[in-house]
């Protein structure tokens, strides 16, 4: 009898023990197809980042959870990590907590204007060059610039390190997300231009600012909005408004824009203003998208407005919940150098990809 209450006993407390332990989830996605750029030769590429990621969260009572979330990228082609020099970890590496107070987590990840920003363009907030989200919707900006690998408007642009993460709870829709780092980097350079611009060189170089992100956020129905205002280490400034709405439950209509201030680092050319307009369309199980941008930047000497215009169409075909395939075509003209204001070795650029997305 005392041996089959030991044994109760026991399977109790391991019981108690299992369901204290952190519940992980591995997720990700697969994305690859081919594509068409002008001047490049046909190639085997990706529309979307490649993703495997591990999160989990425990249960510590009263409402509280820890939680924890780990993303590496790759390419698809080759299966090697995403643009080799940058972090393992570069999609996010956070750790936190979670209770009636909102969410706070330390680590690397999106900040949180990046965050949202991507919800109001039609293309998901996809690195594909089809889309805005990298370039025009965001004014060209670059939330940590002084990390590897992140020049010539790479998807790395988007993620800050050394970070404290802030989600508040959500109010009638409402949120409020906030993130502050220390000065650190990983190690690179950012060379200014123009009259009393400043430049940062060397092994792990310090901005002269500690970076920050506010996002305001509102969610109700068919309506969406969101505000906000970044400043990176080397203190160039974006301040940001997006809005969408769902006309009918097959379209949807969306729009953002956004201001950058570089007077820090380009004295000469300091303002960079970014406008996007997009719609997305269901025809049963496929869906339609269409956007137009332009970004324009500013010459302080008043002698020439620099536009860059950006035309694109897709269509993406739902197989199942986790699959759908895609094409895609856009043309993007006038492109120009954000630092010297002139147009690029290619100025006009047309691109067409079709593939294959697969979420796990």
């Amino acid at each position: 009898m005392k041996k089959s209450l030991l044994a109760v006993a026991l399977l109790g407390a391991f019981a108690g023990v299992a369901q204290a332990q952190t519940a992980v989830q591995i997720y990700g996605n697969i994305d690859a197809g081919m594509i068409k750029r002008t001047d490049q030769t046909l190639a085997i590429g990706k529309r979307a980042s490649n993703t495997l990621g591990f999160k989990g969260t425990e249960d510590l009572g009263n409402g509280l959870k820890a939680l924890f979330q780990i993303e590496m990228r790759y390419e698809p082609d080759t299966g090697t990590v995403e643009n080799n020099g940058r972090p393992l970890f570069q999609g996010q590496s956070r750790v936190g907590l979670q209770g009636d107070f909102g969410m706070v987590r330390l680590g690397r990840g999106l900040t949180p204007f990046q965050e949202v920003v991507g919800s109001f363009e039609p293309w998901h907030g996809l690195a594909t060059p089809a889309g805005f989200y990298t370039d025009i919707q965001i004014a060209g900006y670059n939330s940590a610039p002084l990390d590897v690998n992140t020049g010539g408007g790479s998807p790395n642009n988007n993620r800050i390190s050394n970070a404290i993460f802030y989600n508040s709870p959500v109010v009638s829709g409402f949120q409020v997300n906030a993130s502050w780092a220390t000065k650190e980097a990983t190690g690179g350079t950012l060379t200014g231009v123009g009259t009393g611009a400043t430049s940062y060189t060397g092994t792990n170089p310090e901005g002269s600012a500690n970076p920050f992100s506010v996002a305001a956020t509102y969610n109700n129905g068919p309506a969406a909005a969101m505000l906000a205002y970044e400043r990176n280490a080397v203190e160039s400034k974006i301040w940001s408004v997006a809005g969408s709405f769902a006309v009918t439950p097959e379209l949807k209509l969306m729009g953002t824009y956004s201001r950058q201030n570089q007077e820090h680092t380009n004295t000469q050319r300091p303002t960079i203003k970014g406008a996007v307009l997009g719609a997305t369309y269901a025809v049963g199980p496929g869906k339609l998208l269409a956007g137009f941008g332009i970004k324009q930047q500013e010459e302080n000497v008043r002698l020439h407005d620099l536009y860059t215009r950006q035309y694109s169409l897709g269509y993406e075909y739902s197989l199942s919940k986790r699959t759908y395939l895609y094409i895609d075509a856009s043309r993007k003209k006038n492109i120009f150098s954000q630092s010297t204001g002139n147009l690029a070795g290619t100025p006009t650029v047309n691109h067409y990809d079709v593939g294959v997305n697969h979420s796990f």
